[in-house]
């Protein structure tokens, strides 16, 4: 397929004078809200009181706020749909939406951001310092402008110190770009052998054979387009430019694509040969896996020093891969995790409760879809409407996120409703310490958007380890901005050409039709620079979220930046363990680069630090299998670099 972008300025007025201006009735269109309520739900404010009331009563640090400073950012990234979650609507993985990615792409001490969309192409934006931000996507060279954007992942794949790109896009080739140090990057697909064509998703760099160079696991959902590409335009509801681009058309029946397996597109294992080379080694490594997967995430989960592999199914089981010495993988699925969540979308692992052991949260969005649920039960699991000739399932299954807890044994307890990690509609989460507190909390992207009303995304704050508590009222995350939770989707001609569709039954002359916001992905990082952690957004089909934290304003925070350059291992550490000690409790982080859903990124580990004054000691397990102590007591506040001896 040959993409065309070709940009056109239709619309140069604000919404209200173009819609006042239109020269076909002489009328301004009327403006049709799908659903009808979508702009004002009844419960938004009932929800926000009863929230405010139970986080008051709790001891977790809840006394800072989030504000979008998108527009003080400078960042004038928009993300645009495929017409299909539009005018042309139908149920199609197209509306899974992009990531989003950050890395110090020219060493100037700074993470930048890089947003993937399906129409227009991506953008890399330079951080400057002081939150703001300039667009170098022209310069980069990175802009992928006429594929269908996915996803992107940042790793230093040829050990050279500085963060090369990795893009997925849909059936027109995934790219890798090499970096030269100074943000500037070339196209090295065909040469490195990781131009795929496909319906990709996410890509995973982990070392899973331990010789010091980055492996890559790439994700493939499955076939779910036909053949046939038609051309389109986004619809930019008078906020500046409209673009021209081409789409496969979707199957009509993609979401049923995982009872075909005509349709399966198997997820690949490449392992790096050095050079900037990779193969196809998923045959060699046993590694045939044929989910339904839009996500997966590497890490050590029996402890044996060999990262092992889980790997999300959208519709069924997940999987999960252990690894044997580099050499092979063998799949414990359910010997280890019995049970997994039917509709699986977005993964982290992380030590909920400083143990020192990972726990893994898991979202599931799909099983959410099986029936209309009003905002009263979004912390339910979901009460499953499919039948088992649909879900295939076996009784293996549960329909809701899941939290598996470490128990240290081999084994995996799923606590998910015990300790309040249920929610609606989740895509991807990110994990971080957002009151410093020295626990991990997390930010889910959630939502639909038309024809489906608005919903939430949730923040969870740690509460010591004992469970999540509902916060996105509390912290200024919801509601949006100005209280805006829709926007303009689409315009039709309801006297003639769009007479037939959906929204024009009882409808006359020209109308647009507004739908509900909605984000996709997530990452949590020091935006900038004060000490506390941030949140970016990629929404879907309009301008991101740059939230940023009052924490360091507030009063005084101590944490600890770890930041981590290997020599035996892999450049940038991706796999190795921290335990951050202080007096007799002790921080851990694993450095796998999980960011947020279909994103990998490169920045340094944060450790929240609570009250503490100091560090007593860093242990780092290195991916080579090296231990390393630093001893201290190290100073906070600061960011430490740790080099593999």
């Amino acid at each position: 397929m040959k993409n065309t972008k070709l940009i056109k300025v239709f619309f140069v007025l604000p919404l209200a004078v173009l819609l006042s201006a239109s020269v076909s009735y002489g009328a301004e269109p009327k403006r049709l809200d799908v659903p009808s309520d979508v702009a004002a739900p009844p419960w938004l404010e009932t929800r926000a009181a009863a929230q405010i009331a139970a986080v008051a009563e709790l001891d977790v640090f809840h006394q800072f706020s989030f504000s979008d400073q998108l527009e003080q950012s400078g960042i004038r990234f928009r993300n645009y749909m495929t017409d299909e979650s539009g005018k042309s609507w139908q149920p199609v993985h197209y509306d899974h939406g992009n990531g989003v990615a950050v890395a110090d792409v020219d060493g100037d001490g700074r993470s930048d951001i890089y947003f993937t969309t399906q129409a227009g192409g991506n953008q890399l934006w330079k951080n400057m310092g002081g939150g703001k931000f300039v667009d170098i996507t022209e310069t980069a060279g990175v802009a992928v402008a006429d594929p269908i954007g996915v996803g992107a992942s940042f790793a230093d794949v040829d050990n050279d110190g500085d963060p090369d790109l990795y893009v997925t896009t849909i059936r027109a080739g995934n790219v890798l770009f090499e970096n030269d140090g100074n943000g500037k990057f070339t196209d090295i697909s065909a040469r490195a052998g990781l131009d795929y064509k496909g319906h990709s998703s996410s890509a995973l760099f982990f070392d899973y054979n331990r010789d010091g160079r980055l492996d890559l696991f790439l994700t493939n959902v499955g076939t779910y387009t036909t053949d046939v590409a038609i051309p389109s335009q986004t619809y930019s509801g008078g906020s500046g430019e409209d673009i021209e681009y081409e789409y496969y058309v979707g199957l009509s029946d993609a979401f049923s694509s995982h009872l075909k397996p005509e349709r399966f597109e198997q997820s690949i294992l490449y392992r790096n040969e050095g050079d900037n080379r990779f193969v196809d080694v998923s045959v060699e490594a046993k590694l045939l896996d044929m989910s339904w997967s839009g996500d997966a995430c590497p890490s050590d989960l029996n402890e044996d020093g060999w990262i092992d592999l889980y790997v999300l199914n959208m519709q069924g089981h997940d999987h999960y891969y252990e690894n044997v010495e580099g050499k092979y993988f063998v799949d414990k699925s359910r010997e280890v995790f019995p049970k997994t969540p039917w509709g699986a979308m977005g993964i982290e692992v992380f030590d909920y409760n400083n143990d020192g052991r990972m726990d893994i949260f898991i979202t599931d969005m799909h099983s959410d879809m099986s029936e209309k649920v009003g905002p009263e039960g979004e912390k339910d699991k979901a009460s499953m409407t499919y039948p088992e000739s649909f879900l295939l399932s076996g009784g293996n299954s549960l329909y809701g996120n899941a939290f598996y807890e470490n128990k240290g044994d081999g084994s995996f307890a799923e606590i998910s409703d015990q300790i309040g990690a249920e929610n609606y509609w989740p895509w991807g989460l990110s994990a971080g310490d957002l009151n410093a507190d020295g626990y991990e909390d997390v930010f889910i992207a959630s939502s639909m958007n038309y024809p489906y009303r608005y919903s939430l995304n949730s923040v969870l704050l740690n509460d010591g380890g004992k469970k999540f508590v509902d916060s996105e009222f509390v912290l200024g995350v919801e509601p949006r901005p100005n209280g805006q939770i829709v926007r303009p989707w689409f315009e039709l001609d309801c006297a003639d050409a769009d007479r037939n569709h959906r929204d024009c039954k009882d409808q006359s002359g020209q109308i647009v039709v507004w739908g509900a916001l909605g984000s996709r992905a997530s990452v949590i990082f020091d935006l900038d620079g004060d000490g506390d952690l941030d949140i970016v957004t990629n929404e879907f089909n309009s301008e991101p979220m740059v939230l940023i934290s009052s924490l360091s304003e507030v009063g005084q925070i101590r944490y600890l930046n770890v930041e981590l350059q290997g020599s035996k291992s892999n450049r940038s550490g991706l796999g190795a363990r921290v335990a951050v000690q202080v007096g007799s409790q002790t921080y851990t982080k694993v450095r796998d680069g999980k960011s947020g859903y279909l994103s990998q990124s490169l920045y340094p580990l944060y450790f929240g630090l609570a009250n503490a004054a100091a560090v007593d000691q860093i242990e780092v397990l290195w991916p080579s299998g090296q231990r390393q102590v630093v001893a201290g007591p190290i100073e906070t506040n600061k960011t430490l670099v740790i080099k593999e001896p």
